[in-house]
């Protein structure tokens, strides 16, 4: 089996509109770059790199880390909030789908500890090469902490 999970899916783009709509996003974990972290890649090839373990908790709790927050939304929907500098945007999974690409990941990792001993990778927005965009990171702080001030 290829150590490269991708698979596409469906989640609905909240608006501050009456109406939210249908997106295609495809879901990516290669063991082989960092067994720790997952690909969202948006309409329009913007790529969000954060950890699978933000995903697996978002799944039971809310938590933030860095630009990326994630909460469960009743029994069977997960919001993903995404902050960049062109501004937040909302989108709405069927928590089955997530669970099921979480679950296909962790036949593919090695046998390690689930941070492998470092820090957890600051969330990292990014367009896919063939897009021509640079690449951003977000430089703030997980909720709870301060900023360094100098």
């Amino acid at each position: 089996m290829s150590p490269v999970i991708e698979e596409h899916a469906r989640a609905r783009l909240i608006t501050d509109g009456p109406l939210t709509r249908p997106v295609p996003v495809d879901l990516r974990y290669d063991a082989t770059e960092d067994p720790r972290t997952v690909h969202i890649t948006l309409p329009g090839g913007t790529d969000w790199a954060f950890g699978r373990d933000l995903l697996e908790r978002g799944l039971r709790t809310p938590i933030e880390r860095g630009a990326v927050r994630v909460w469960p939304c009743g029994r069977t929907q997960l919001i993903v909030e995404l902050h960049s500098t062109d501004g937040v945007e909302v989108f709405q999974f069927e928590i089955r789908t997530l669970i099921r690409f979480l679950a296909r990941t962790r036949t593919q990792t090695p046998a390690a500890p689930p941070d492998g001993g470092r820090e957890p990778q600051p969330p990292s927005r990014t367009a896919r090469p063939d897009k021509g965009v640079t690449q951003e990171k977000d430089a703030r702080p997980e909720r709870g902490t301060q900023p360094a001030r100098g």
